[in-house]
């Protein structure tokens, strides 16, 4: 019997969207003076919510009043890899997408590399991104908004979901939320990267439905009624803001937890054990420390994030 958690909708056929700016990116233009926005999709190939949203904009034909919008799905052919009897393999193909963004000038060798730099001109014209992902483990819908205070802004001028996480992203290399223009204080330029929550839950459709409309419509160049009716969903009563400070990897993949922790559980003691790597205990370094995305479920190897922690801000 497989382990892997069950698949709650059906996935769209993208290959109807091949043929646009370029292979799996489209480009509406207004002709009327506005931001450039972009919305993009499977970033990861099983990351499957995002590309509901996209294909679902796509078909109605949605076109945007000021500005120009552009949808996109990312790493197309993990996504085309997926199989449903190993369904965390179609995660990429070569290497995470994800992490390329801080090396395109160097040789594109790896797939990911070769797809990035296709999308790189649209990513780069974009004044608003809005990048859509999922999780590997069940957990809260997550915001990352990145380390910079107009990251965080943006968030709030979305609405929902309700943990805002500030993050400086990973040391394995540059987001796309983080290139360029995104991650620089002095840019307008802005981006947010939403976690729906685990990949196949059919909750993560109406989460990535919800922050795509409030995001477009926070753009400007759409109208609330240009989106369907039933995407946007009741708000949070309030938001709050959980900046990262502590990335934990495991040194070699022999990580054990005190026990399973929650996604965005509150830690009320510094110096609580929440297991040992290598037999070393990992512990929280101050009261009332989030945890952010821990692994619960996921293989470990070295190098591996096995858990953020945070602070309340």
């Amino acid at each position: 019997m497989s382990d892997n958690p069950p698949i709650e909708y059906a996935f769209p056929e993208l290959r109807k969207w091949e043929k646009g700016a370029a292979p799996y990116i489209h480009v509406r233009e207004s002709g009327k003076p506005g931001p450039t926005v972009m919305v993009t999709a499977l970033t990861h190939g099983n990351e499957v919510s995002g590309a509901i949203v996209v294909d679902t904009l796509l078909e109605r034909g949605l076109a945007p009043r000021t500005g120009t919008l552009i949808l996109s799905f990312g790493n197309i052919d993990a996504y085309h890899s997926f199989d449903p009897r190993t369904p965390f393999k179609s995660r990429m193909v070569d290497e995470d997408f994800n992490r390329v963004w801080g090396r395109l000038d160097q040789p594109a060798t790896t797939s990911e590399m070769k797809r990035a730099l296709v999308l790189r001109p649209f990513v780069e014209r974009a004044d608003l991104l809005l990048d859509l992902h999922s999780m590997h483990d069940d957990g809260v819908p997550l915001m990352l908004s990145g380390p910079l205070d107009k990251g965080a802004e943006l968030a709030k001028q979305v609405g929902t979901p309700v943990d805002i996480i500030r993050d400086a992203g990973h040391a394995a290399g540059m987001r796309m939320r983080d290139y360029g223009g995104f991650g620089d204080p002095k840019s307008p330029k802005n981006s947010l990267l939403i976690e729906t929550g685990q990949h196949w839950r059919a909750s993560s459709v109406v989460v990535a439905k919800d922050v795509a409309a409030r995001f477009l419509a926070a753009s400007g160049i759409v109208e609330p009624g240009d989106l369907p009716a039933d995407w946007k969903q009741k708000s949070p009563p309030q938001q709050r803001v959980v900046e990262v400070t502590h990335a934990i990897a495991t040194k070699t993949g022999n990580f054990t937890a005190a026990r399973k922790f929650e996604g965005q559980e509150v830690i009320a003691k510094a110096g609580t054990v929440l297991g040992h790597d290598d037999g070393e205990p990992v512990t929280t370094p101050y009261d009332n420390c989030v945890l952010v995305m821990p692994s619960s479920t996921r293989p470990l190897r070295a190098g591996v994030t096995i858990v953020r922690l945070g602070r309340l801000v």
